[in-house]
């Protein structure tokens, strides 16, 4: 009796002098559709489905060959993606081109890793668009845990108010790492016409 006389004053929300949204004489049904659509209010159906990573995952490779190091080396470029560049080079990697404008007969001019990956993070930072396109392999050479080889390729680089595109050669030495089993490039020599 107490219970009642205390529900009948405060009302089901705990209100003094509110009526019991229950009693207010609104139907059942129509509450259950308001809360219906309150829940479908908050999902659109025409937005696009969150990205859970697995189009990255499905890209790039585990480096078990040197078709896969040259894979990641591509979307590396494409993504300008540094941390991706980093995981293709050996930690002994050296780039290597000819400079025809040194000396009186040109000359080979070479860096390290680390000079590597400044160079190229900057590459990667200056262009909006990067696009590597490796083209035919001219020869493999594997001798145990190396493997050579000389590839064509296509490199298109475009930014807001520059577009360049170079086709060149490039001979890559690969080496299988013995602790993790990965391969990752040891040597680029680069034989582009600049």
């Amino acid at each position: 009796m107490i219970a009642k006389a205390f529900s009948s004053k405060m009302g089901v929300f705990g209100r003094a002098g509110s009526k019991p949204l229950l009693g207010a004489g609104i139907p059942m049904p129509f509450i259950l559709i308001a809360i219906a659509f309150f829940h479908l209010s908050c999902v659109n159906p025409f937005a696009p489905k969150l990205d859970d990573g697995s189009l990255t995952s499905e890209l790039i490779t585990e480096q078990r060959n040197p078709e896969e190091v040259l894979t990641n080396f591509r979307y590396a470029y494409t993504f300008k993606d540094s941390l991706l560049y980093s995981n293709v080079l050996d930690s002994a990697f050296v780039f290597q081109y000819f400079d025809p404008e040194q000396g009186p007969s040109g000359l080979f001019i070479s860096w390290t890793r680390e000079t590597d990956l400044k160079t190229t993070g900057r590459l990667l930072r200056s262009f909006d668009v990067i696009n590597l396109e490796w083209l035919n392999t001219i020869y493999t050479i594997t001798e145990g845990e190396d493997e050579t080889q000389a590839r064509s390729f296509r490199l298109d680089l475009a930014s807001s108010d520059f577009s360049f595109s170079v086709s060149g050669f490039a001979i890559f030495t690969f080496h299988r790492n013995p602790r993790d089993g990965k391969w990752r490039l040891l040597r680029w020599v680069d034989q582009s016409d600049l």
